[in-house]
């Protein structure tokens, strides 16, 4: 069952009548062009008719070349020939010498640690040096269209990160384009196979690039593009390949030495020919450096199956991400120039059961979906008939008490998203909270990924827990995450949008997702113990504060049984018994009750004298609709002086019997429509007593439906790591 390649019939050959739009394949071997011109998306070829184009630039003093006529002095003049820059993007200085240490340039640290190439024509970061080949790209387009680009589609990795795709954005508005979105490869991939209308079914698309590979499960159903799963490898391609046959080669030629540019030029060029003349032929003839030899596809196959078998491994991951099996899967779709290696096809067609697609030139196939893409998203067509749905590779949410990472988007969320959930402070009185954006699949703040930190100020001086903060996560089509935090009493609001310093190294990508599902069972162990940690602290401080305010309700001995009880808990606290720390808070509870029914008392009758009844003018009560207390519901006058509960009793609605004129019914039976604005809110301890009077277990309201863990206070919003803000 084989894909059909989209074409849009009907559509005006005329250029003039259309917006000109492009969709850029930046590689990190060779980039692409492509447009739809009459219904069909092609490549656009130079003036000797290539399609590929290097991703190479030679910089001189005097100026610079970009692909072929750079690949060209690339032996000749190592030094000032950047290639393969896609694989610096979003990377430190210190990252790119530990994983690339055998790079012809040199490299210079920018005052922030960002590297700076060493060139004839100064100091050049990857985003200028990725910009000219962009540049030298939208010209091709520019004079084969016979006009300006309205904007551009342009591809990257699906594991590129956010500092990745901010810094793809700043080489394409630095080559002069607009660009409409930034697309997945695979998805890209997807787009350019098509379906048609009636055929439904996962995919895979196998992207084997240059210098990454990326593995995507979709599904595709009346023409939705859903993205179920992404994996891969940021930092493995074709040009590994040819690394280690060039290495080979120079074993088999007793070439020593790593230091001579020129000849390391040499091996890597003459491997890569062998590469490309093992895909038809069983060996290939080899001259370099004087030495003559033969080298056999079985040869190297050998050196490239690790390789090969670590893609599948990640083709493994993302299925079971996605939920589905290898034989569910319809179609594997071959991306990439390296996809070309017959063991690669091999190997891939073993792995899913099925021979993958190749109809579509894997070099050319990404362009060719950009191109549809924009073509689309510039307005030259309806998108009615294709809805893209790409997603994000790894959880966002934030840090909370406790050291807690409290998930706001999870992985794999389709983007663009919005996601929003209230939070709360933790300390009487926070004015200020410390807001941490986290990305990464684990529990705990120590096993994730800090993306980036921003203070919300000017919230209210609130008991802990009266506050209510909102906070906003919002991706972009391009996968940019911008976060809000807002006040929602006094509209108060901070924001940021999440540019890291430096892309995710391969261990922090590949172990991010892998220790989450590893550490599973040990991570909830982890939470649960912090959330009682943290609940405890609570109940203490709280407890401290009541005690510091009322004291003179107790007597001694009561005083005495209450101290013991904090302190017991105080010190189970500080273990990682979490059974012993949740029975000591409800042992804490238990020995506050008549002291917390006191307190209600003693509040609520200060609240009535301090308010004379004459100035509200005769008030009406409302009596709630209760099944045990009154049915119907009830509106009541009171008379000058009568408390809420002599009203109630007076019209016959008996509250007596259910909590003794301990809560003067203020906090749940009745609601005061004018006056009494004083009245404080019910505490937790005085809603847990109406639970009690009601014949409920304490603290039941809180036991909410779908919890994901056991949270003694699950239906609050959680508290965020309090940090005072100067």
């Amino acid at each position: 069952m084989a894909l059909l390649q989209i074409s849009e019939p009907g559509l005006s050959a005329a250029p003039h009548q259309r917006r000109l739009a492009a969709g850029i394949d930046l590689g990190t071997t060779n980039s692409l062009v492509a447009t739809v011109r009459s219904g069909q998306a092609e490549t656009l070829a130079d003036h000797e008719g290539r399609h590929l184009l290097p991703s190479v630039v030679h910089y001189q003093q005097q100026g610079h070349s970009v692909g072929y006529d750079a690949r060209t002095n690339a032996a000749l003049d190592t030094a000032n020939t950047i290639s393969s820059v896609k694989r610096l993007m979003g990377r430190s200085l210190a990252d790119i010498q530990q994983r690339y240490p055998h790079l012809p340039y040199q490299f210079q640290a920018s005052e922030n640690g960002l590297p700076m190439i060493e060139t004839a024509a100064g100091l050049l970061n990857p985003v200028r040096v990725s910009a000219d080949i962009l540049k030298a790209l939208a010209a091709r387009a520019t004079e084969a269209l016979a006009g300006e680009l309205d904007g551009v589609v342009i591809t990257v990795p699906a594991y590129f990160d956010d500092a990745q795709r901010q810094g793809t954005k700043d080489a394409a508005r630095l080559a002069g384009l607009h660009v409409l979105r930034l697309l997945n490869e695979p998805t890209a991939a997807a787009i350019a196979y098509g379906l048609d209308s009636g055929q439904e079914g996962v995919i895979a698309v196998y992207d084997l690039g240059g210098g990454t590979f990326d593995i995507s499960i979709l599904r595709l159903s009346r023409g939705v593009f859903e993205v179920l799963a992404t994996g891969g490898d940021s930092a493995l391609g074709g040009d590994d390949f040819d690394h280690l046959l060039a290495d080979y080669i120079r074993e088999q030629a007793g070439i020593p030495d790593r230091s001579d540019n020129r000849v390391q030029r040499e091996l890597l060029d003459a491997a890569i020919a062998a590469k490309i003349a093992l895909s038809d032929a069983d060996s290939v003839t080899v001259n370099v450096a004087g030495w003559q030899g033969e080298i056999s596809r079985e040869q190297f196959n050998e050196l490239i199956a690790p390789l090969v078998k670590r893609t599948l491994l990640a083709c493994r991951r993302a299925l079971k991400d996605a939920g589905v099996e290898a034989d569910e899967v319809l179609e594997v779709v071959m991306v990439g120039g390296s996809t070309r290696v017959p063991l690669v096809r091999e190997r891939v067609g073993e792995f899913f059961g099925r021979p993958p697609l190749t109809s579509i030139d894997p070099d050319k196939v990404v362009a060719i979906g950009a191109a549809i893409q924009a073509d689309i998203l510039v307005g030259n067509k309806p998108d009615s008939e294709m809805l893209l749905l790409d997603v994000i590779p790894l959880s966002l949410g934030l840090e909370t008490m406790g050291g807690l990472v409290e998930k706001v988007i999870p992985r794999n969320t389709t983007i663009p998203v919005a996601r929003a959930q209230d939070f709360t402070t933790f300390k009487d009185g926070q004015t200020a909270m410390s807001i941490h954006v986290m990305q990464g699949e684990r529990e705990l703040v120590q096993d994730c990924r800090s993306l980036a930190r921003f203070a919300l100020r000017g919230i209210p001086a609130l008991p802990a827990g009266g506050a209510h903060i909102r906070v906003t996560f919002q991706v972009d089509a391009d996968g940019l995450l911008s976060v809000t935090a807002m006040e929602k009493s006094t509209g108060v609001e901070a924001s940021i949008q999440v540019k890291p310093s430096y892309g995710l190294t391969d261990s922090e990508i590949a172990s991010m997702i892998k220790d989450s599902m590893s550490y599973a069972e040990q991570d909830v162990k982890a939470r649960m113990l912090a959330e009682q940690k943290v609940e405890a602290a609570r109940v203490l401080e709280s407890l401290h504060g009541a005690l510091a305010a009322d004291a003179a309700l107790l007597s001694a001995a009561e005083r005495q049984v209450i101290d013991d009880a904090a302190a017991h808990l105080s010190e189970v606290a500080q273990g990682d018994d979490v059974d012993a720390i949740e029975q000591a808070i409800k042992n804490v509870d238990k020995q506050t009750q008549d002291f917390a029914a006191r307190r209600m008392d003693q509040s609520v009758r200060r609240a009535l004298k301090a308010i004379p009844w004459t100035r509200f003018n005769m008030p009406k009560i409302v009596i709630l609709p209760h099944q045990d207390l009154c049915p119907d519901g009830a509106v009541l006058e009171a008379n000058s002086g009568e408390t809420i509960l002599d009203v109630a009793l007076r019209n016959g609605i008996e509250i007596e019997h259910a909590c003794e004129k301990s809560c003067a019914c203020t906090t749940c039976h009745c609601i005061v429509r004018e006056g009494f604005d004083s009245l404080p809110e019910s505490s937790e301890q005085e809603d847990d007593m109406l639970d009690k009077a009601w014949g409920l277990e304490p603290e039941s309201r809180y036991k909410l439906p779908g919890a994901r863990y056991r949270r003694r206070f699950s239906g609050r919003n959680p508290a965020l790591h309090y940090q005072p803000c100067a």
